[in-house]
C-alpha cells in the first residue's frame, strides 16, 4: 500500500450542515482542492457516522479526490450521526428524497462546477445507485461497490425466495444498535441530549418489517433498480467482489445498462473496497481507477476508461479449502460484452438412481460468514462435511485434458419429489482435489414455494414431480486436470437459510437432472489479448486518521471468531460468532469508542422448528474531556413454531450508571413462505 502525502492540490476541509426543505439539518464533512476554480462534487451518503464510524475509511479517500481536484463529501442520512430528524428503515422514501436533496444542494454551492458523482460501500453503494435511478440532473457517475440492484433476492434478507436466518438477523440488530447511538456533543453541541432522548423514541427494530415481507412485493421493489434499469442516466461503474453476495448485481447492470455508460470490476475480494489489502487480495489501485472513472464522466477528459471492457473479472486459480487467503491465485480477464462470446453454457446430466435427500437440520455450520469482510474465520472450510449431509454429483476434470474455467452464474435443472408440501433445495458447486478436499466455489438455493415466482408462494404437491430450476452465485474460478466438479444438493442450510415447518426432504431424479457451467475460453488472438491488456495500478491512499487501539488485560484471551458447539445428548448444535467489531478505538479527536457483540445460532438436528438466533451488542462512547459516557446495549432475538416467527428485542441506553431509556418489543410474525 502507497500512502499518498503529496496531491496536485493542496486540500482543506470543514464540516457543516446542509439544510433540507422540511428544515431538517444533515451533517456533512466536506475535503475541497484550494482552487479559485468550482469543481465537480462527490458525494457518499450513508448513516453510519462520518466523525467516528466510518471516519477512517473517509480519511483513506476523500482527500485523496480533492488532492486531486474534486469536492468531496461525506454526509449522515437523517437520524444518525450528528444529522438531525429521526431514523427510519433501509433506503426509505425519506432517505432517497433527501439525498436528490443533498446532490441539488452540492451542485448549487460556488465551489461546485454543477456536476455531481456519488459513490460508495454497502448502503453508500446501494443509495447511490437508488438516487441515480431518481434521474436528478447535476448526477452524471456513480462508482457503486458492493452493492444490490434487488433488495429482495440479492441483500441480507432472502435467499432464493427464502428468508435468511444468518443476516436478517445478524443486519437487522446491527441497524437497532446503530440507530440507537446518540449524536456526539462535540460536534452536536449542548442539543444531543434532546437529539438523542427524540431518536431513541422513533426507534423500531426492523425485523418484524422484514419478516412482514416473504416475497418479492412493493416494499422490496422499492429500490430495486432492477424494476427499471433505464431510469439511471448516470455513468456506472459497478464494483464486487467473488466473495461478496452482492457480486451478481456487477453480472446484472453490466448486462442491462447501456455499454456506453457502465463498466464492471469483478475481484477476488470480500465486502471491502479493492484498496483496503484485506484478505483474499490481490488488492488494486482502486483510487486511481475510479479517478478514471471521475475524470472520463464530470471532467470530460478521455481518459481510456471506456475503452476498457465491458466486464473486467478475475478468474481465480483453484486453492484448497480455508478460512481465510491472503490472496488468491487467479488472473484477470476480460469481457467486451455480457453476456460474453467467450462464454459457452456446458451441461453435465447427473446420473444415478433416485436418492431421498433428507438433510440433518444442521447442514450449512460450514458455510462460512454470508458478508466476509477479511477476519480470519470468515470464509467456508472444507466442504466434506456438508457434502456427507447432501446428494453429491461428481464430474471428473480429465487429467489429460485442460483445466475447465468458469465464468458466470452457474445453473441447475433439478426434478425432484417433495416429501412435504413446504421445503427448500440447496445447491452447492465444489472443488474436489485428488486428496479429497472440497473447497466450496459457489452455492444456490431454492424456496419450493418460489419454484413458479419469487412473487408468490406456492405449495408442492407432496409426492409428485417439481421442476426446480435455479441460478448458482456467480463465480470465476478454474478446475484443473485430475480434479473433480461436485454439485451436492442439500434439503437444508443452516444458519444461512432459516428451514421450513417439515423436515421431510425430497426424492431427486438425477435421470431428469441437469447442471449447467458456464465455461469460458478465450476463442481468438483478439480476445486472448484483451484478457492480457487488463491490468490495476498498485493500492494506494491518503495518510490515515490514526486511530490507536490501546492494549488492554485479557487482550489474548478473545472469543472464537466461529465456535461449533455440539450436545451429543439432545443433537443441538450451536454455532457462536464474534464478528470481530470488538475493542477500543481511539480517535484523534479524544473519542473512545468500545464495542462488543457475539451472534449465536442453535438448532437441533432433527427438528426445523428449534431453529433459534440471538445478538447481544454493546457500544460505549466516551470523551474523558468533557466528560461523556454513554453506553448502549442490545439485544435481538428470533425464535418459530410452525405457524409464526416469534421476534424479541431490548435496548437499554444509559448517560454514566443512569438509565435514560430502556425498551423491549416482542412480536410475532406469520409464516407465509419463510
Amino acid at each position: 500500500m502507497k500512502i499518498r502525502t503529496s496531491f496536485p492540490y493542496e486540500t482543506t476541509h470543514e464540516d457543516l450542515r446542509i439544510p433540507l426543505a422540511d428544515g431538517t439539518r444533515l451533517y456533512a464533512r466536506v475535503w475541497r482542492p484550494v482552487t479559485d476554480e468550482p469543481v465537480p462534487a462527490l458525494l457518499e451518503y450513508l448513516p453510519h457516522r462520518l466523525t467516528d464510524g466510518t471516519a477512517p475509511r473517509d480519511r483513506q479517500r476523500h482527500p485523496w479526490y480533492a488532492g486531486h481536484g474534486y469536492a468531496s463529501v461525506r454526509v449522515d442520512v437523517r437520524g444518525h450521526g450528528n444529522s438531525e430528524g429521526l431514523p427510519g428503515d433501509e433506503y426509505s422514501a425519506t432517505e432517497l428524497a433527501d439525498g436528490v436533496e443533498v446532490v441539488h444542494w452540492l451542485a448549487a454551492r460556488p465551489w461546485c462546477d454543477g456536476r455531481v458523482g456519488m459513490f460508495g460501500i454497502a448502503w453508500g453503494g446501494f443509495d447511490s445507485l437508488q438516487i441515480a435511478a431518481l434521474a436528478p440532473e447535476p448526477l452524471k457517475a456513480v462508482v457503486t461497490v458492493c452493492s444490490s440492484d434487488d433488495r429482495y433476492d440479492n441483500d441480507v434478507h432472502s435467499m432464493g425466495g427464502s428468508v435468511l436466518a444468518v443476516d436478517t438477523h445478524a443486519w437487522a440488530a446491527t441497524l437497532l444498535a446503530f440507530a440507537s447511538r446518540p449524536p456526539d456533543p462535540l460536534y452536536a453541541g449542548d442539543a444531543w441530549r434532546e437529539m438523542w432522548l427524540t431518536r431513541l423514541e422513533a426507534v423500531e427494530p426492523l425485523l418484524p418489517t422484514w419478516l412482514g415481507h416473504q416475497t418479492r412485493d412493493d416494499y422490496w421493489r422499492h429500490g430495486s433498480v432492477r424494476e427499471d434499469y433505464g431510469a439511471i442516466r448516470a455513468a456506472v461503474l459497478a464494483v464486487g467482489g467473488w466473495h461478496d453476495p452482492y457480486r451478481d448485481t456487477v453480472l446484472r447492470l453490466v448486462e442491462h445498462l447501456p455499454p456506453d455508460r457502465v463498466r464492471g470490476i469483478i475481484g477476488p475480494w470480500s465486502h471491502q473496497y479493492p484498496d483496503q489489502g484485506l484478505p483474499p487480495g490481490p488488492a488494486i489501485g482502486f483510487l486511481q481507477e475510479t479517478l478514471r472513472w471521475w475524470d472520463q464522466h464530470l471532467k470530460g477528459e478521455d481518459t481510456g476508461v471506456m475503452a476498457e471492457p465491458l466486464l473486467r473479472s478475475w478468474i481465480s486459480g483453484s486453492h484448497p479449502p480455508a478460512t481465510v487467503y491472503a490472496e488468491l491465485p487467479g488472473r484477470w480477464t476480460g469481457d467486451v460484452t455480457w453476456p460474453s462470446a467467450n462464454v459457452t453454457p456446458v451441461t453435465y446430466a447427473l446420473q444415478g438412481p433416485p436418492v431421498l435427500v433428507r438433510s440433518p437440520q444442521h447442514t450449512g455450520l460450514d458455510a462460512g460468514r454470508f458478508l466476509p469482510s477479511g477476519n480470519d474465520a470468515d470464509l467456508p472450510p472444507d466442504q466434506r462435511a456438508d457434502d456427507a449431509h447432501s446428494a453429491c454429483f461428481d464430474f471428473p476434470v480429465p487429467a489429460d485434458g485442460g483445466p475447465i474455467e468458469i465464468l458466470g452464474r452457474p445453473r441447475v435443472a433439478l426434478t425432484l419429489r417433495p416429501g412435504a408440501p413446504t421445503g427448500q433445495v440447496i445447491a452447492r458447486l465444489c472443488d474436489v482435489a485428488p486428496d479429497g478436499s472440497s473447497t466450496l466455489v459457489t452455492r444456490g438455493a431454492l424456496n419450493l414455494s418460489a419454484r413458479h415466482g419469487r412473487d408468490r408462494a406456492v405449495d408442492a404437491e407432496p409426492g409428485e414431480p417439481a421442476e426446480c430450476v435455479f441460478e448458482l452465485n456467480g463465480i470465476g474460478h478454474t478446475f484443473p486436470p485430475g480434479h473433480r466438479v461436485r454439485l451436492a444438493v442439500s434439503s437444508a442450510y443452516w444458519p444461512w437459510i432459516w428451514p421450513r415447518p417439515d423436515a421431510a426432504g425430497f426424492t431427486l431424479e438425477p435421470d431428469a437432472s441437469t447442471l449447467l457451467l458456464p465455461v469460458r475460453a478465450a476463442r481468438d488472438d483478439a480476445a486472448r489479448a484483451t484478457d492480457a491488456a487488463v491490468a490495476f495500478e498498485e493500492p494506494e491512499q491518503a495518510e490515515p486518521l490514526g486511530v490507536t487501539v490501546p492494549a488492554t488485560l485479557g487482550d489474548d484471551d478473545l472469543r472464537p471468531e466461529r465456535l461449533v458447539v455440539r450436545d451429543v445428548a439432545t443433537g443441538e448444535w450451536r454455532l457462536e460468532v464474534d464478528p470481530r467489531h470488538g475493542g477500543t478505538r481511539v480517535h484523534p479527536d479524544g473519542l473512545e469508542c468500545t464495542e462488543d457483540a457475539v451472534e449465536t445460532y442453535t438448532i437441533t438436528e432433527d427438528d426445523p422448528l428449534s431453529a433459534r438466533t440471538r445478538s447481544d451488542r454493546t457500544i460505549r462512547l466516551h470523551r474523558p474531556d468533557l466528560p461523556w459516557n454513554v453506553t448502549v446495549d442490545t439485544r435481538s432475538e428470533i425464535a418459530c413454531d410452525a405457524t409464526h416467527f416469534v421476534t424479541a428485542a431490548e435496548v437499554i441506553c444509559k448517560e454514566g450508571s443512569e438509565v435514560l431509556f430502556h425498551r423491549t418489543w416482542e412480536k410475532r410474525v406469520a409464516r407465509t413462505a419463510g
